[in-house]
């Protein structure tokens, strides 16, 4: 296997998963700023032309974070990151889609309307106009998950699992992008100094 990587919250986000389980893969260098996602030879690989991108042995593809995370977590055993019962996977995807939905993609969205736009205006269908709103409701949504983190560690309580990667990924993407943690945030601000203390953190920037 092999992971096509490039810069950027997606691609950190599998590495810094595959840290955590001790997984050494090799990886293959895409430059996005160069477009060489958005053409041959990768859009073979990932048609979407995004990445990160996992290679199987087989030399087919699998794409998307989420699905490539869960896949690692099945193919090498130890230490789950989703979770060992139907009770913990259950609230770890649930906490994984409020997170990606609700604040990942409103985030990533802002950044390439506004400051990104000049990268992403010949790639995507950009809406400038609605950037400040998206930026807007990610900032709703962690002001609601603050409440939800109060007394707890991580988002599936005591258990740190792909969520609290996601979401690590993005929030210090957006600090590097112009849409910082709001500091009255407290439990998601201690929260995140948990997870940039840990290993993964640096070893995937």
């Amino acid at each position: 296997m092999k992971l096509y990587n490039s810069v950027g919250p997606n691609p950190r986000v599998v590495k810094m998963f595959m840290q955590e389980k001790g997984i050494e893969l090799p990886l293959v260098d895409v430059d996005i700023m160069q477009a060489e996602n958005r053409k041959e030879p990768y859009l073979a690989k990932n048609p979407a032309g995004q990445l990160p991108a996992l290679e199987l042995d087989d030399g087919s593809c699998l794409a998307e974070i989420t699905a490539i995370c869960e896949y690692l977590d099945e193919k090498f055993p130890g230490g789950s990151l989703i979770g060992t019962t139907p009770e913990e996977r259950a609230e770890t995807r649930m906490w994984t889609r409020r997170v990606d939905l609700n604040i990942c993609e409103p985030l990533a969205n802002g950044f390439r309307f506004s400051e990104g736009l000049p990268l992403f205006k010949d790639r995507m269908r950009c809406l400038p106009d609605a950037a400040d709103g998206l930026k807007a409701i990610a900032q709703d949504n962690l002001s609601w998950l603050d409440k939800m983190m109060a007394g707890k560690e991580y988002l599936a309580g005591k258990r740190m699992t792909l969520a609290d990667i996601l979401l690590f990924g993005f929030l210090d993407f957006g600090a590097a992008v112009g849409q910082p943690l709001n500091p009255e945030l407290k439990n998601v601000g201690a929260w995140f100094e948990r997870m940039n203390a840990r290993p993964s953190a640096a070893a995937s920037a």
